[in-house]
């Protein structure tokens, strides 16, 4: 899948990188704490999604689900998404960028790996270097925003510390060149709610200590379901 990045460098300057990706991977379960965890699991149990066998667990996807456009299309209304870090290891080095790993949260009740397959994976088109947050990495905040019927709530919010780490993960599930992995995400608050047509989701990524933002705005076309 061919993506194209403007790298935001630390002088304020912006870089367009070029990355083919061919490989797609999604970090599961990759909290921190054990507690959190449960807690994900048992909000996902209430939709009947089985508890994992491991965490954190990798789950390799299509790397043309990749998407940077501003509008999706998925099936029925029972799909939702969640806001990530993302990794992409291009020519110029290891770039984080912000993403939302779109879930059909009915078939997730059939399988996991297969619900994330039949989703896109919108990702945003600015992007960071690695190297310019790695040392403060826990200090990043995700957050997300629902938009639906024209009110906007906060979805998710918190600190990546909750998470494992990039460096962590990558120790797991080393990323070569042309690679992605989205990094776990955080607990959803009021519960997992599904988008309906014409419902958006707002992503940041927030560095609090070079005091600058990346964001990205997708919304959902919501396909009809022919019995």
């Amino acid at each position: 899948m061919q993506l194209s990045f403007q790298v935001l460098e630390r002088s304020g300057a912006a870089r367009p990188v070029p990355v083919e990706v061919h490989r797609l991977t999604i970090a599961g379960w990759a909290g921190r704490d054990q507690a959190a965890i449960e807690h994900h699991i048992a909000k996902l149990a209430e939709l009947g999604v089985k508890r994992p066998s491991t965490t954190p667990c990798f789950y390799r996807l299509g790397s043309e689900l990749l998407t940077q456009a501003e509008q999706i299309d998925v099936v029925g209304i029972k799909s939702s998404g969640e806001a990530e870090c993302v990794l992409v290891q291009s020519d110029e080095g290891l770039l984080v960028t912000v993403g939302s790993n779109h879930t059909d949260r009915e078939v997730e009740a059939y399988g996991v790996t297969v619900s994330k397959q039949v989703c896109p994976k919108p990702v945003a088109r600015d992007a960071w270097r690695f190297e310019d947050v790695g040392e403060h990495w826990d200090q990043l905040e995700l957050r997300a925003f629902a938009v639906a019927n024209g009110e906007r709530q906060v979805y998710q919010q918190g600190s990546v510390a909750s998470l494992l780490s990039a460096a962590d993960l990558l120790a797991c599930a080393p990323l070569s060149a042309g690679a992605a992995m989205f990094c776990g995400t955080l607990a959803v608050q009021g519960g997992i709610v599904g988008m309906a047509d014409g419902d958006a989701l707002e992503l940041e990524l927030h560095d609090p200590i070079l005091k600058r933002t990346l964001r990205h705005v997708y919304r959902v076309r919501a396909l009809s379901i022919v019995e």
